[in-house]
């Protein structure tokens, strides 16, 4: 709940920034993917051109590898369409991946020798925040990735 604005406050009067964000729905067949890496590389694009934000070329390969990730395991193991949010918070981009299945992902322990679902190891490797969170209807997971490659 925010605080009511005074007559004395000046701040309280000034437009909010508006958040910089993109949904998209990927509809789940074999090109959405390629899609979902593109369309995250062009919002990272973006963010550095229109708002001047410093994006790393390590941020952007990872981010394209986060959503890759992300979006192959959403179309493989649930039905239907995929939504995929990126934000931009704080220092940090946002990718968030909804998809119909409830089942919350597991990450195996590491196994040199498994062929295949090593994705969410490797998401959970290169991301500095990750979520998985049950929805009424299906479930959405949140990965975030430094803008910048500068130490914490």
């Amino acid at each position: 709940m925010e605080p009511d604005a005074s007559e004395d406050d000046d701040t309280a009067l000034q437009p909010r920034a508006q958040a910089i964000r993109s949904t998209v729905a990927l509809d789940g067949d074999g090109s959405c993917v390629a899609e979902a890496r593109r369309l995250a590389a062009t919002f990272l694009i973006r963010a550095r051109a229109q708002y001047g934000l410093p994006v790393s070329a390590r941020a952007m390969d990872l981010t394209q590898l986060v959503v890759s990730e992300l979006v192959t395991n959403a179309r493989t193991y649930a039905p239907g369409p995929v939504l995929m949010d990126l934000r931009i918070v704080d220092a940090l981009v946002e990718v968030e991946v909804w998809d119909s299945d409830p089942v919350l992902p597991l990450a195996h322990a590491a196994d040199a020798q498994r062929v295949g679902q090593h994705g969410l190891e490797i998401v959970r490797a290169v991301a500095r925040g990750f979520e998985a969170q049950r929805e009424s209807v299906g479930k959405r997971i949140t990965a975030r990735i430094a803008l910048t490659d500068a130490p914490d």
